[in-house]
């Protein structure tokens, strides 16, 4: 069983940075994919990152390259997403969600565990 506690979201103005932390309660936390995902008001939702157990293998939603970077600490059982040149259509409620498999995922099916989500609102 995993627990997973998002934190660092909040209010940023467009253009802005911000990094969303998640740690994980649990053991093996190194053998878990771990990813973001993020909802907005009426949308779907949408695959932001992932990356592996070993941290040498991440993968980040095309539309998101160049400006989002998923990375983790398995020595502080935490995944992170350093967000840069935010844009108000980055406005989403953000969830970390982990799954024990060796393969980066991007269906949010197959995902077993999920934290609470953190709001991060971009203003314009």
């Amino acid at each position: 069983q995993v627990q997973l506690v998002e934190s660092g979201g909040g209010l940023v103005q467009a253009g802005g940075s911000l990094r969303l932390s998640c740690a994980a309660s649990g053991r093996s936390f190194s053998t878990y994919t771990m990813a973001w995902f993020r909802q907005a008001p009426g949308k779907e939702r949408e695959f932001v990152a992932a990356i592996r157990g070993s941290g040498f293998t991440t993968y980040t939603a095309d539309s998101l390259k160049g400006r989002f970077t998923i990375s983790r600490d398995n020595a502080k059982n935490t995944v992170y997403l350093q967000m840069s040149s935010l844009e108000p259509e980055d406005t989403a409620v953000y969830y970390c969600a982990a799954v024990s498999s060796l393969v980066l995922v991007r269906n949010s099916k197959q995902y077993d565990y999920w934290g609470q989500g953190t709001q991060v609102t971009v203003s314009s």
